[in-house]
């Protein structure tokens, strides 16, 4: 089952990298991972993606919450949440493929941000899943280069990651 966990760190040096080692170490995999300076210039956000049964996510929440630096860890998919990932493609667009992907990204309510003879840079925001049909929607030879910045999300109501 895949989690959506937020976690409030330290913004300190290595923080990170102790988050990420505590993953390494027991073998769980973070499939992705978003991290940002909260409005506290001392603390960091990081939202991180992965998968596994209620009772991996319990170990992986008690190991987060034994380290120095983590100050809260929350899992987002407990409850109601709202998430977004955004993606950048560099797409082939030549001839009739122009109007195809122009067609897509209207579809989808994409922007293309960046033309060149050849080329469109398209960007789209949305779940993973949304990302994800955009992809399968272009033709496989269409796409050059695909960049993508991880989940982030946050409660829904109440549900705060604050102190």
């Amino acid at each position: 089952m895949r989690r959506l966990i937020a976690v409030l760190i330290e913004n300190e040096a290595g923080a990170l990298s102790r988050v990420v080692g505590l993953f390494a170490q027991r073998n769980y995999n973070i499939e992705s991972l978003s991290v940002a300076p909260t409005e506290d210039p001392t603390l960091s956000r990081l939202t991180l993606c992965t998968s596994g049964d209620d009772s991996k996510i319990e170990q992986i929440t008690k190991h987060l919450n034994r380290l120095i630096e983590v100050v809260r860890v929350v899992d987002l998919t407990d409850g109601e949440h709202v998430e977004r990932e955004m993606m950048l493609l560099k797409v082939r667009a030549e001839g009739v493929m122009r109007a195809e992907v122009k067609r897509t990204c209207d579809i989808f309510r994409g922007q293309i941000v960046d033309v060149a003879e050849n080329l469109y840079t398209v960007l789209l925001t949305g779940t993973s899943g949304k990302l994800d049909n955009f992809i399968r929607a272009l033709p496989k030879t269409a796409i050059v280069e695909v960049v993508r910045s991880g989940v982030s999300g946050i409660g829904r109501n109440e549900k705060i990651l604050g102190l």
